[in-house]
């Protein structure tokens, strides 16, 4: 706080020896005494009654934040009976419909399914299907039709495509 060492000290006792006098000098220094005695308790005072609210704001702050945490672990709960009521949605889903007829073999059949890889599963078994409608020569000639907004009368007095005319 004050960095007042000893010669400072020396130098206040004979300044106030001068000036206040050896009569008067004892009973100044008991009435300084009082002051600073004084001076410390209000002090003191003042941080116990600091430090106690600080500890009533820890407590305040601890009480939210234990609010703040059941309120996540309701949320939590919340999200999982949601995530379980989706899935058994799913799994009743998946179950009530139809395998598709070129179905793979399955390496572990009593692994667990996901209704999310089924999902996908099915719909990387359709593909080949659309891949084999898009090589059609008819189709191709109709998405081109659209494409161009021609009419099949248009289109038969225009040229073939090179790779028709090759083949």
């Amino acid at each position: 706080m004050f960095d007042i060492g000893f010669p400072e000290l020396v130098l206040i006792a004979v300044v106030g020896l001068l000036v206040i006098g050896p009569e008067r000098l004892p009973e100044t220094l008991r009435t300084l005494g009082l002051w600073l005695g004084r001076m410390r308790r209000s002090f003191a005072k003042v941080k116990s009654e600091i430090e106690k609210e600080i500890g009533m704001d820890e407590v305040r702050r601890q009480l939210h934040n234990e609010s703040v945490m059941e309120e996540m672990k309701r949320i939590e709960t919340d999200v999982r009976a949601t995530a379980k009521d989706t899935r058994d949605a799913l799994n009743d889903a998946t179950i009530h419909t139809p395998s598709p007829t070129n179905s793979l073999p399955t390496s572990n059949a009593s692994a667990p399914t996901d209704p999310a890889l089924d999902a996908i599963d099915a719909v990387a078994e359709s593909a080949p299907e659309a891949s084999a409608r898009d090589n059609d020569p008819a189709v191709e000639e109709q998405s081109r039709q659209v494409a161009s907004d021609e009419t099949p009368e248009q289109s038969a007095d225009r040229p073939p495509p090179a790779s028709e005319a090759n083949g």
